[in-house]
């Protein structure tokens, strides 16, 4: 005689414990997204100082070799190539291999002479717009 095979009981998941999965999930995605977009402009920041601060290392490093810095026509890009405006630096050496951009796209700005400083070298921040707040604040070489 042939045993039948003893049915086994299918068990899934309720309504009820997919919908309390489905809770926790939003609830932590709630309290961890916002810290990960907010470390993305943190890191836009840090990378503009650092940026404006080997800008000015460079140019510091000019000025020791030829006695002023660039002028405003000749511009972050005498760090670069062997100026032709007057006045044509007489010891100059590249002082950078390529110019940054700031970590919104944008080229860094220079002024010769500084409002702040004797020169200036900054981003626009966020907005690309002179002053503002949080991120659209303006990161100099004053700061």
């Amino acid at each position: 005689m042939r045993q039948r095979p003893v049915p086994t009981l299918q068990r899934g998941f309720t309504l009820i414990e997919l919908m309390v999965v489905l809770v926790i999930i939003g609830v932590l995605a709630a309290l961890i997204v916002p810290n990960v977009i907010g470390r993305a402009d943190d890191a836009r920041v840090t990378a503009a100082r650092t940026d404006v601060h080997n800008l000015m290392n460079a140019l510091k490093m000019y000025r020791l070799d030829n006695q002023r810095y660039p002028t405003a026509e000749q511009g972050l890009q005498a760090l670069v190539a062997r100026p032709t405006a007057n006045p044509v630096p007489p010891n100059w050496k590249p002082y950078v291999d390529k110019l940054p951009n700031d970590p919104w796209g944008r080229p860094y700005q220079y002024m010769n002479p500084g409002v702040q400083g004797e020169i200036d070298v900054l981003s626009l921040g966020a907005d690309g717009q002179p002053g503002g707040e949080g991120n659209d604040a303006d990161i100099g070489s004053w700061q």
